[in-house]
């Protein structure tokens, strides 16, 4: 196969902008191979055949061990067939040796990596063009003519919620079979949608400020952190949520802890989870 926007053959050179950097925008995964490699025969086509058909979800990058010593060895690689997926600049999972397509399929879904069905005709879903109600559709005709891809019904849940659409988001979450009901995404978006619902009668971040010093301090500090983390300044909701667990730990019965925990499922941060991680352990601990 030749190399694609979803698989290319990546150097040690260029490592950090075509893999980090990468990670930023799009999940890689990362197969480190050899030429003389039996089982990497097998995966490489394999995952460049997964590559293609995830349409996007994530994107392959190609490693010669023979030819990137260097790389190779920076990383740890020990043997191949190694396989490392990144995520916003940082190393998420991996494993060694070969895995049959069944599973492959369940480690990227168990990371939230679904794929992207084709359009009718032949482009991408999810183009630029797509707005919120035309991938709301298409999601439903997919769920109409492949009722057996669970996988539809989480896209179509998470489309639902950022179109502001809760009740039937809900309830698709809820009706998901077991495989599913724990994926990562899953767990994504049910706590997002415990923060849509938070915030779906709350006063003015003004009001909740002002409440900061009264009776209400503590639902002002609960809505305030879900706020910013929901408007993407995740750090100071953590701080509003922190703040709420040191000083009304009580409160709504273990509210902070759950929304600190719900928090760290949303925010893609990992440094800055691990961060607030330490610190809500110290305060509970």
């Amino acid at each position: 196969m030749n190399d694609s926007s979803y698989s290319f053959d990546a150097t040690t050179d260029l490592f950090e902008t075509q893999v980090i950097s990468k990670s930023h925008e799009v999940p890689v995964l990362v197969d480190f191979w050899a030429t003389w490699c039996g089982p990497c025969k097998q995966v490489k086509p394999l995952l460049e055949k997964l590559a293609t058909e995830y349409g996007g979800a994530f994107v392959l990058a190609k490693v010669d061990v023979d030819k990137e010593q260097q790389l190779a060895g920076a990383v740890g690689i020990r043997s191949v067939p190694t396989l490392m997926l990144l995520k916003n600049g940082q190393v998420v999972d991996g494993f060694p040796g070969a895995m049959p397509e069944a599973q492959l399929r369940q480690f990227l879904s168990k990371h939230g990596i679904e794929p992207q069905a084709a359009e009718p005709d032949g482009s991408e879903p999810g183009g630029p063009m797509e707005s919120v109600e035309e991938k709301i559709e298409r999601l439903r005709t997919e769920i109409e003519s492949q009722p057996e891809r669970a996988e539809l019904r989480l896209d179509l849940a998470a489309a639902l919620l950022s179109n502001g659409e809760r009740k039937e988001s809900e309830e698709l979450l809820e009706a998901l079979p077991a495989n599913l009901h724990e994926d990562a995404r899953a767990k994504r978006l049910r706590a997002q949608l415990d923060f849509a619902m938070a915030l779906a009668d709350a006063p003015p971040i003004a009001s909740l400020e002002a409440a900061l010093t009264g009776p209400d301090a503590a639902s002002a500090m609960h809505l305030l952190g879900i706020h910013h983390i929901a408007s993407g300044d995740p750090e100071r909701g953590l701080t509003y949520l922190l703040q709420l667990l040191r000083d009304h730990r009580q409160h709504g019965d273990g509210l902070a802890k759950r929304c600190l925990i719900e928090a760290f499922t949303i925010i893609e941060d990992e440094d800055l989870v691990g961060t607030y991680r330490r610190k809500m352990a110290s305060l509970l601990f």
